[in-house]
């Protein structure tokens, strides 16, 4: 295996499988995150990666990986979906979430959920069960609800630390506080008071390729703190967020939304590799050092393809990411001087 220079992270590991995860960019500096802090996020990763990684072992597909490694992390208070979500002006959390298929190109996605314990498993079931691609606010909840997905009170998704990031931030613009939400307690485990302040967003993703040649891109976010009017980043929108054809690559990204949006930075990676020919790593690195750059946007992606070539990228200060293949060890990174 070769490795690429800081920003670029990977190489080709050429494999019967492999899978890359990520837990979100933003300001992550070495001298932020207290030795305890640190490991966390490594352990947390490292359960991720293995047992994505453990399905595609057993012959499953990437897209179970995919689903299987995201729930882990929306479930993981340490990070911006699920049960680590921020909360919008309003307090609520409101979570985003797709997933795509490579082999099929059948997508799901949803945006505005806030009773779905695992969006990931709602933007599936949407693809899945559904005649459509996209469910947003109540209609999605009804719809996960309908499909026996497991459903939560919304204090479920409570963080102390999110909380106080809201209050802050509506401070420095003049905004009034809500009243915490109902079911609201205080810090409530260790991984919750070990977690960092990455900054207003975050989100998580993963991209698979299993024994059969598929890839699979999946994404989950709770967007960015103290959003208003309905705000819906790039997380749930496809080709934005996240993209996935066996015709060139998956792809998930993370970072400000907007500008993924205006780029279309998944499906213009993977359109780089299938129509100009590029190496994957060239094509997240065109897209992310130079576009993304230049646009004025920041965050980054991971990817793979059906050959088994995997690569991230990230124009941040750190990117928590992992990647594990056949064959190959699992290699975990938060900052840019990591492998």
């Amino acid at each position: 295996m070769t490795t690429a220079d800081a920003a670029g992270a990977t190489s080709p590991t050429l494999g019967d499988w492999a899978l890359v995860a990520h837990g979100g960019a933003g300001v992550i500096d070495r001298a932020d995150l207290k030795p305890e802090q640190e490991a966390a996020y490594r352990a947390a990763l490292a359960r991720v990666a293995q047992a994505g990684a453990e399905v595609l072992r057993n012959g499953g597909s990437a897209l179970d990986a995919v689903e299987a490694a995201i729930r882990l992390l929306e479930d993981d208070p340490l990070f911006n979906a699920g049960r680590g979500a921020v909360f919008t002006a309003e307090g609520r959390n409101e979570l985003d979430s797709s997933i795509m298929d490579g082999r099929t190109l059948q997508a799901g996605a949803v945006a505005g959920v806030t009773r779905t314990r695992n969006p990931i498993s709602l933007a599936r079931a949407v693809m899945e069960r559904s005649e459509h691609v996209f469910l947003a606010g109540a209609g999605a909840d009804a719809f996960s609800k309908a499909h026996g997905l497991e459903q939560v009170e919304p204090g479920y998704f409570f963080t102390e630390r999110r909380w106080r990031s809201l209050e802050a931030e509506l401070r420095r613009q003049g905004l009034p506080i809500p009243p915490r939400p109902p079911g609201a307690g205080a810090c409530r485990d260790e991984a919750e008071a070990l977690a960092h302040d990455e900054g207003k967003r975050g989100t998580v993703g993963v991209v698979a390729l299993d024994r059969h040649g598929d890839v699979a891109a999946g994404v989950s976010t709770g967007g960015t703190t103290a959003k208003r009017w309905g705000r819906v980043g790039d997380s749930p929108i496809i080709g934005a967020g996240a993209f996935a054809t066996n015709r060139a690559c998956a792809v998930s990204a993370t970072g400000a939304g907007e500008y993924f949006i205006r780029l279309s930075v998944a499906r213009r990676i993977c359109d780089l590799v299938e129509l100009k020919g590029l190496p994957l790593q060239a094509a997240v690195d065109q897209v992310v050092q130079a576009e993304l750059t230049a646009l004025g946007g920041d965050g980054g992606v991971i990817a793979v393809a059906p050959d088994g070539e995997i690569a991230w990228s990230f124009n941040t200060s750190g990117m928590y990411r992992a990647r594990i293949a056949d064959n190959q060890p699992l290699v975990i990174g938060i900052y840019k001087d990591d492998p």
